[in-house]
């Protein structure tokens, strides 16, 4: 779809494409030509008349069942269940806790629950089935290599064949039997086919979607038979390639998919371009990276795609799974798909053509002072649907919970650059919202009763620095050497064959420009928040692996490389922290939001987590970081947790007024699951701790429900 956003775009854009293929790497973009463009341009909103009518109406029914992570195939993480409800939550006690005993790990998977059994996986790399209403384990199947780490669906099996679980590894796609746990012996190679995914594939008749790296891939769920393949990372002869000057790595799809089982269509969202906040090396608007892609699930052809950053050199992805959803106009529902960003836009488009539901505003961007570095000259600055977190720091936005706190705060902040999708400067220190969101991977929930989204968001600013490189002392991921040779074996599956990063996984070009090696032998043997322990790493291949890293067994390589472009090192992520750890930017710093769709408003917004020595010292609740995801309730409850205290809260989806809250045993980075079993309703969460907030690990999947007397 070309949409006609103005000529102003579409000269600079033509002229910026011509730069990146033809002109010189050392220059530096003239904010002087950036300056004669119109401030603003829009992609005007869809006429009604234009919108897709709701192929069905809301039914209770369709809600019922958790047969895949995120509630359906829409992604919707909604149950019309409403035993638990407004007037009784606050009676909710545990159920039952199951533990794996099978190691310690962190886990981000939404289990499934079908006919009175809980799948789900486990630290120990195993996927279990559990009695639902007790969780007794009823089988495990040892899967290896983190499966299903952020979900996995069912299929119910149909001419003779039994039903099964489909789910990724990082080296494979396995089908099930999801009555005993065994692999499928008519599926690929008994049981599996190559392939490299973190999220819950979909199913559409036959045909099993799987997003991957950055491929979407669609397989015969009955044999693994491949039978389609989108490259999200355009190869050549297809379109957007010539989006890229040089296409790189990224555009990945590491949050979700949804999939509208009515007309057979998968809509997947992608991340940044690669490498990070390095932008000279993939020069040009990178599709399909930042998007909303639509793809026919029978053969994979792009039928849409909607970008939202264009060339993003911030690590602002679109990280989570659309949900499928309907919208209120004129008295008639509408078929839409929304999805919520790391720098807090919804993206609402329509189901059939991509087009936005709110005018899609678009502001005149910075240019960069990086020499070599071609910014896009429009970004999004939308109005509609109101954004649900902060999308520009400045130094008003420091800390003020302590006056210690904000002095320790603006002294980092001494020399540093900062506003709204400003590029970093080289040598400086810059501050940017949004490298763990506004939304992440466990993105929203959506009422299909009251067209609302509901989505918890981190509002936590952070430091980033980018330093020229000399090249003499890079490790050279390609040489035939023991630690090279250490690093392909042990680490390129997570962090990439070169050095580049992947997902979670941060890029190792310059790791040591930001951890000494004591600190990082430790983060090897003992793993670190979401990275597993080494397995299997013998102390040569340590030692060789430090050489690697830190430049003993490298050549020098001086000079610019790539072309002749030139070579920049990043620091790293670093957030803004006052001196005691806390968030360096005003509180809250974490919110759950309830978002109109039918208005495009923010219905209400709540802190989501709080501090416990700053609630004691009488402040108002501040919110903390948080990677949990939202699921909401016919009964009219949003369930959430995944923040620091380690807490899962009830809110009421009115009016976020809190209504309940538990302790977890460990932290609990996932959204809940919620079903029913022998009539009881039961909200299931795993709770394992670890990741981005560094808690302590453990192995629990926690139920709760009604005690049965009070039903």
């Amino acid at each position: 779809m070309r949409w006609k956003i103005g000529a102003a775009v579409v000269c600079a854009a033509v002229l910026l494409g011509a730069a990146a293929k033809e002109g010189p790497y050392f220059e530096v973009e003239s904010a002087e030509e950036r300056a004669k463009l119109p401030e603003y341009e829009t992609i005007p909103a869809a006429a009604t008349s234009e919108l897709t009518p709701a192929a069905r109406e809301y039914a209770p029914a369709d809600y019922r069942r958790w047969e895949r992570s995120h509630g359906d195939r829409a992604s919707s993480r909604f149950s019309s269940l409403t035993q638990i409800n407004r007037d009784n939550v606050r009676n909710l006690e545990v159920a039952w806790t199951y533990n794996s005993g099978d190691g310690k790990g962190h886990l981000e998977a939404n289990p499934i629950v079908v006919d009175g059994v809980l799948f789900a996986p486990t630290p120990g790399d195993h996927i279990v089935a559990l009695d639902a209403a007790s969780g007794k384990e009823l089988w495990r199947f040892h899967a290896g290599d983190r499966p299903a780490f952020r979900g996995l669906t069912y299929w119910r099996g149909d001419d003779g064949l039994g039903a099964r679980l489909a789910f990724t590894t990082r080296k494979k796609l396995f089908a099930i039997d999801a009555k005993t746990g065994r692999p499928v012996p008519g599926f690929g190679d008994e049981g599996s086919v190559p392939a490299d995914g973190t999220v819950a594939p979909a199913i559409y008749g036959h045909i099993l979607v799987a997003p991957l790296w950055n491929v979407v891939k669609g397989y015969d769920i009955r044999d693994g038979r491949q039978l389609w393949e989108f490259h999200l990372i355009p190869r050549e002869g297809e379109l957007g390639y010539d989006t890229w000057d040089r296409p790189d790595d990224g555009a990945n799809n590491w949050g979700g998919m949804a999939l509208d089982a009515e007309r057979g269509i998968a809509y997947v969202a992608t991340g940044s371009p690669h490498p990070n906040i390095i932008g000279p090396r993939h020069r040009g608007r990178n599709l399909f990276a930042n998007c909303v892609v639509a793809l026919d699930a029978k053969t994979g052809k792009r039928l849409w795609h909607f970008q939202e950053i264009r060339h993003d050199i911030w690590d602002l992805d679109i990280p989570s799974p659309p949900n499928l959803v309907t919208v209120r106009r004129d008295g008639k529902l509408y078929d839409a798909v929304a999805a919520v960003t790391k720098i807090g836009n919804t993206l609402l488009l329509d189901r059939l053509t991509g087009k936005p539901l709110y005018d899609f505003r678009l502001r005149r961007a910075p240019t960069s002072k990086l020499p070599g570095e071609l910014t896009w000259p429009y970004q999004p600055f939308l109005e509609l649907p109101q954004p649900f977190a902060p999308q520009e720091f400045n130094q008003d936005e420091a800390t003020n919970v302590t006056p210690s706190a904000r002095e320790a705060v603006l002294a980092q902040l001494e020399g540093a650059t900062m506003g709204w999708f400003k590029p970093v400067e080289l040598g400086k220190p810059h501050v940017v919202y949004g490298i763990h969101g506004g939304a992440q991977w466990t993105g929203a929930a959506f009422d299909p009763r009251n067209q609302r989204l509901y989505v918890n968001s981190n509002n936590v600013p952070w430091l980033i620095k980018v330093a020229e490189e000399d090249g003499s002392a890079a490790p050279d991921f390609a040489a035939d050497t023991p630690g090279a040779e250490a690093y392909r074996k042990h680490c390129a599956v997570c962090h990439g064959e070169s050095m580049e990063g992947k997902g979670h996984a941060p890029e190792l070009r310059n790791v040591r420009r930001r951890h000494r090696e004591d600190q990082l032998i430790p983060m090897i043997r003992n793993g670190y928040e979401a990275m597993p322990p080494v397995a299997g790493l013998t102390a040569l291949e340590q030692s060789a692996l430090m050489d690697f890293f830190y430049g003993r067994e490298a050549p020098s390589r001086g000079g610019p490389t790539m072309d002749d472009r030139p070579n920049y090192y990043f620091y790293g992520f670093k957030k803004l922290l006052d001196d005691q750890g806390r968030p360096g930017g005003k509180p809250p710093w974490g919110t759950l939001n309830a978002i109109d769709l039918n208005t495009g408003r923010i219905a209400w917004a709540v802190p989501l987590g709080e501090y416990p020595e700053l609630v004691e010292k009488g402040l108002p609740p501040t919110g903390t970081e948080n990677f949990g995801g939202a699921t909401v309730t016919a009964g009219g409850l949003v369930f959430v947790a995944g923040t620091r205290d380690k807490l899962i809260r009830a809110f009421d989806a009115d009016n976020g007024r809190e209504l309940w809250r538990h302790a977890l045993p460990f932290g609990g980075f996932a959204p809940p699951a919620v079903y029913e079993v022998g009539g009881r309703e039961m909200v299931v969460i795993a709770a394992t701790g670890g990741g981005k907030l560094g808690h302590e690990l453990g192995d629990a999947y926690v139920a709760f429900a009604l005690p049965k007397a009070a039903e």
